[in-house]
């Protein structure tokens, strides 16, 4: 037998054996042990926050600690494949879709297969804001829009989710506009640039403008969300301002490895409602621009496949082919 045979005969039996052990697992009182959330942004993101306060709520219920991980970078991969690869239903992905739904997009290999990415629940929707600095003079999309063509080519953007990102450029090559993108790591210290001037326009989480909106920095001029939210009465929607290219809706959820069970993935999605009914929860969403939209893993699984769809349709208008 060669060496080649050898290896693949010995993965095979790997993933089913794994396969199997998660699914004995689930015949068990789960968790037997601490329960970790992997994340793939940075501290004080819009997901980041969202897990923290289910996790305290979480570790009452289940008898164990829930640890929040951020590992930000790599544009998702670092926490994606950390996940995948501790082979663990005790390590979870709690993440924005728009991170690994817009990878074949952007990147021509992935270092994972989204196959192995199985859904756990849908917990909230995101607001997702353009923002801009507030001494810029833009106060509208409209203004935007002027500006960069009065400026061609020297003006800038940002957004750390793929997803995000192909929107904006998707939006910029509708509307014939010429800016440059400047990469960030990190979604904190993207808005700090853009509260002192140095990025011209940001699509993000509105938790992550809000803190700059309320000192006065940043200005929000347009939501990419389908409706206008109570969380942020005086954002007008991207459609209703006459930019329906830039309509998305945030979308954050839990997922685990392939192979999960789904009689134990129905249970933490239980639970995840369970604990959204609290009203105190909601208000505190709210806040940062999060609404409450707890699902099943079929219906978590069914949003995330609308949003491959909706990142489809914007690459073909970017001309990109996804990767295979």
């Amino acid at each position: 037998m060669s060496r080649l045979r050898f290896f693949s005969l010995l993965l095979s039996a790997f993933a089913v054996a794994t396969v199997l052990t998660l699914q004995s697992v689930s015949a068990q009182s789960w968790p037997q042990r601490p329960v970790k959330f992997v994340l793939p942004v940075g501290p004080g993101a819009g997901a980041d926050i969202v897990a923290r306060l289910f996790a305290d709520s979480l570790a009452t219920r289940w008898g164990q600690p829930v640890m929040v991980e951020n590992r930000p970078g790599a544009d998702g991969f670092l926490a994606i494949t950390g996940m995948i690869g501790a082979r663990d239903d005790h390590t979870l992905l709690w993440s924005p879709a728009s991170i690994f739904t817009a990878h074949r997009y952007v990147h021509k290999q992935l270092p994972y297969d989204p196959n192995e990415l199985e859904p756990i629940a849908r917990v909230t929707n995101t607001l997702i804001v353009i923002a801009v600095p507030t001494g810029s003079g833009i106060n509208s999309l409209d203004d935007l829009v002027k500006q960069v063509r009065a400026n061609p080519g020297k003006m800038n953007w940002a957004s750390m989710t793929g997803a995000n990102a192909l929107l904006f450029e998707a939006f910029l090559k509708t509307e014939k506009l010429e800016m440059m993108k400047v990469p960030y790591r990190d979604a904190v210290q993207a808005i700090t640039d853009v509260s002192e001037g140095r990025v011209h326009a940001y699509i993000a989480a509105l938790s992550i403008v809000r803190p700059h909106v309320d000192s006065g920095k940043v200005k929000p001029i347009a939501l990419t969300n389908l409706a206008r939210a109570a969380a942020a009465p005086g954002i007008p929607t991207a459609a209703a301002e006459g930019y329906p290219s830039l309509n998305f809706d945030g979308l954050i959820g839990l997922l685990g490895p392939r192979g999960m069970p789904k009689d134990l993935r129905e249970r933490i999605a239980a639970d995840i409602r369970s604990i959204a009914t609290d009203d105190k929860l909601t208000e505190r969403l709210a806040k940062i621009g999060q609404v409450l939209s707890p699902g099943s893993p079929s219906e978590f699984g069914a949003a995330i496949d609308d949003q491959y769809v909706t990142v489809a349709r914007i690459g073909k208008v970017l001309g990109i082919k996804p990767a295979q």
